[in-house]
């Protein structure tokens, strides 16, 4: 049953899909397609920024610092992850944006995985 295994690397796959590596946009039939998680491993270069504000959220997520030095904005705070493993975790109506402040790789994880919230691409 091989078609249930996918193996892979981050960095590479990443690359193909603005870093996310599962959740409900990847293809139905695929082991990384889920409505249940989504993960992303970001790769950042210094004042990447997110488009804009995720308002109106309805998930919670998990953001964990692999290496750099990487801002989350949140309503009133921000929280600056600035040492291997420092994370945060965010609900349900926490509005929420990002920078990174030096080059940085993050891991998302985001439950559940619904559609939405994805930024336009500008032309």
């Amino acid at each position: 049953m091989t078609e249930s295994v996918y193996v892979g690397n981050a960095t590479i796959d990443a690359a193909g899909d603005k870093g996310w590596l599962l959740g409900h946009f990847k293809e139905p039939g695929s082991p990384r397609h889920s409505t249940d998680v989504e993960i992303k491993w970001g790769v950042h270069p210094r004042g990447d920024r997110r488009a804009r504000w995720v308002t109106g959220e309805s998930r919670t997520a998990l953001l964990m610092l692999i290496e750099g030095r990487f801002r989350v904005e949140l309503p009133g705070r921000d929280v600056v992850l600035a040492e291997r493993g420092d994370y945060v975790v965010w609900g349900h109506g926490v509005d929420h944006s990002w920078e990174a402040e030096e080059p940085s790789v993050v891991l998302t994880v985001r439950w559940p995985s619904v559609p939405g919230y994805a930024v336009p691409e500008q032309p």
